[in-house]
């Protein structure tokens, strides 16, 4: 299968670019770069110029292969409802090209869309509507393609997908704490963040690839489905070799400041369906054992 991938020279891209050319597939790598093509003729994969807000060069893109894996996202936090609707846009123009076809587009969401106060999330829980958080146009674009008869599948991520290379929540962590001389959790550090290492992301954006459901079928890239905060936050503390504490709502906010939303999730899932109708098992070592390798650590 030809696969066209955005997001490819991302850290999860990058790795599901691997996945699918050690399958057998050929992969066309969408950049914008040319360090970004180099990387991508390095990894055995073909370049594709253009952007995520190049809607034509994503329509030509999905045009020229077989079937799309969409990990890319601008992630611009400073303007962030904006970026959630470019990806709306893009996740529109490309399943344009998909309308009528049995090809296949995964798509990139998050976990917390879901999220249930002090329940388990599953993967066919839904966002809510009405709600606040900017990122459900991701999956408003998903379901309205599966209602086009498009092949349109879901991978959700947890806030943190770790590895050698992380440049996501975990860092930003540890640069807070770091810059602040603490590694801070909010009141007993309860909530809880679901995990995955990277390349046992790659294999599932691949195996739904490969199986190719209609219908919006969502899938959970979980390997572990809740690590309390206090114990992410003391691995920090420790691999610093700095104090660790909690604080109560308000002076934790204040600690975190524009992260403070992302530090209190709470957004325990399970990937026992995912499991189920795709034989992923992850397999690869987890978040406190990663942070616990000191790679994270290291500038």
């Amino acid at each position: 299968m030809r696969v066209f991938v955005t997001g490819a020279t991302g850290f999860v891209g990058s790795a599901v670019v691997q996945e699918l050319i050690k399958a057998g597939h050929e992969v066309l790598g969408l950049t914008r770069s040319d360090e970004g093509a180099k990387a991508l003729a390095s990894a055995g994969a073909a370049v594709h110029r253009g952007d995520l807000e190049d809607l034509e060069s994503l329509k030509s893109g999905v045009a020229a292969s077989d079937g799309v894996i969409h990990t890319g996202f601008i992630h611009d936090f400073s303007n962030y409802k904006e970026s959630c609707e470019k990806d709306r846009r893009a996740i529109e123009a490309m399943g344009s090209v998909l309308i009528g076809s049995e090809r296949p587009i995964v798509i990139t969401s998050g976990i917390a869309i879901a999220a249930k106060s002090g329940s388990l999330i599953a993967e066919g829980d839904k966002y809510s509507p009405s709600s606040p958080v900017p990122r459900i146009a991701t999956e408003q674009a998903a379901d309205a393609l599966a209602e086009k008869g498009v092949h349109v599948s879901v991978v959700r991520l947890p806030p943190t997908v770790h590895d050698h290379g992380d440049h996501g929540f975990v860092p930003m962590l540890i640069g807070i704490a770091r810059e602040k001389g603490i590694s801070v959790y909010k009141e007993e550090g309860l909530n809880r963040w679901p995990a995955v290492h990277r390349l046992d992301a790659a294999l599932l954006f691949r195996l739904a690839l490969e199986k190719n459901l209609a219908g919006g079928t969502y899938f959970h890239a979980v390997a572990e489905e809740g690590i309390a905060f206090h114990e992410i936050a003391t691995a920090i503390g420790e691999g610093l070799h700095i104090p660790v504490a909690g604080k109560s709502t308000v002076d934790a906010d204040a600690h975190f400041g524009w992260f403070a939303h992302f530090a209190g999730l709470d957004c325990p899932a399970s990937s026992s369906q995912t499991q189920e109708k795709l034989g992923w098992q992850p397999v690869q070592r987890g978040l406190i054992a990663d942070l616990e390798n000191g790679d994270y650590f290291t500038l």
